[in-house]
């Protein structure tokens, strides 16, 4: 009998560990899952705004603001429209005799098609995407859904032109979807069925640019929670990007600078610091750097150079810094660059230039500006592609480039 007994003991002891392990393995895995943000449905109310961040982060605030990814959406103003509104300069012709006119009235902006002195209809610039650095696209409200206006401003020329990809006539329903805004605003509230393709949005919802907490993760919570505790140092309800490990970091940014990515969660469900292959795929029929397109995949490119390859703790920003404008700042760039190639490590540069010209410019020998077939649009009256020029993140040596540079040193020198 006692036998028994101790043997029911002993097997109630090993149930009851058994429970407790599995209790606080399952517990674990939901805190974890919470604190990556990856199971909590983030919401409108989850937000305080950037301008919340301003009383205890000036510095930061005033430069990133200044940044292309604050600017890559925001109202329509005279300012944030880059493009011309005088006559002569705005409009775009089409071969069927009809035109698109870029208007500014006083009562807004506007895209209106015109066959002769006819007005066919008129759309209003509702929202402008992009900085500008490389162009503008815009948008316009029908109700609750969004549409892209026809025409596009192109930097490049500094010319109205006809949107990526659209037809030689004036169009105005292409469908705008949360994917899109996924990458640049930081958020907006979708009210249609999941099952539905052309989306409905809570327009009140929209945080336009891609601000602080697009990376920082939603935090009024974190606001709030400062706000009554002003003596606690210790931030509290906030994601810092600096403590991420390396592929977190790569994620963060590969959400829209990893090419084609098909989402298997509902848009703006990724929260900084989460797995990204939890909420897209991956495309994998990229085999090479020759297949990927200089926009919109620089991470794809930057895997195939052997600085990433070489080196197991470079990320985007180990050169970019996501608060500050760094646009045309090659010697800041080339000085990242110098971290690594230097004398001391017997691997600096040995085209026969004097050093200081080689310190303050890698780039355009490395990572030279290339045509995009992403980003190619027709200009008026022409009838062949003009694609934009942007930096590859394939960091080679391009000899080609190196020739046309050294070249340009020497026109300078006379």
């Amino acid at each position: 009998m006692k036998k028994i007994v101790a043997i029911l003991i002993k097997s109630r002891t090993i149930i009851t560990s058994s429970l407790i392990v599995c209790a606080v393995f399952f517990l674990t895995m939901c805190m974890d899952k919470k604190e990556t943000g990856s199971e909590k449905k983030i919401e409108y109310k989850d937000f305080a705004g950037s301008e919340s961040c301003k009383s205890c982060h000036k510095n930061i605030y005033d430069t990133h603001i200044n940044t292309a990814h604050y600017h890559t959406s925001e109202l329509p103003t005279a300012k944030s429209i880059k493009g011309n509104f005088e006559p002569g300069s705005n409009f775009f012709p089409y071969d069927n005799g009809s035109y698109t006119a870029i208007e500014k009235t006083d009562s807004g902006f506007f895209q209106v098609e015109y066959f002769g002195i006819k007005e066919r209809q008129r759309h209003p610039f509702d929202i402008v995407t992009g900085s500008g650095t490389k162009g503008q696209t815009y948008l316009w409200w029908d109700t609750n859904k969004l549409f892209q206006l026809p025409i596009t401003y192109f930097t490049q020329a500094h010319q109205w032109c006809n949107s990526p990809g659209f037809p030689e006539r004036a169009v105005f329903k292409r469908i705008i979807t949360s994917r899109c805004l996924e990458c640049h605003s930081t958020f907006i509230s979708k009210t249609s069925p999941p099952e539905v393709p052309r989306e409905d949005f809570d327009k009140k919802t929209i945080i336009y640019g891609v601000d602080c907490e697009r990376c920082h993760g939603p935090a009024a919570e974190h606001v709030n929670y400062q706000t009554q505790h002003p003596k606690d140092s210790t931030a509290k309800f906030i994601i810092n990007p600096a403590k991420f490990t390396r592929q977190q970091s790569l994620d963060l940014c590969a959400l829209c600078h990893g090419g084609s990515l098909q989402k298997t969660k509902p848009s703006f469900s990724f929260v900084a610091g989460d797995k990204l292959s939890d909420f897209f795929t991956w495309d994998t029929t990229v085999q090479s750097a020759a297949n990927i397109d200089v926009h919109g995949n620089q991470l794809g490119l930057l895997k195939f150079s052997q600085c990433f390859i070489q080196n197991n703790s470079l990320t985007c920003t180990s050169c970019h810094n996501p608060h500050q404008n760094q646009k045309n700042e090659l010697t800041v760039f080339s000085q990242k660059c110098m971290g690594c190639h230097n004398k001391e490590h017997n691997n600096f540069c040995t085209v026969k230039v004097d050093e200081k010209i080689l310190q303050n410019n890698c780039i355009d020998c490395h990572m030279p500006k290339q045509a995009s077939t992403a980003i190619a649009v027709f200009l008026p009256g022409q009838s062949v592609l003009t694609p934009s020029l942007i930096r590859t993140h394939l960091i080679k040596k391009y000899p080609e480039e190196t020739a046309k540079y050294l070249s340009s040193l020497k026109h300078a020198e006379k």
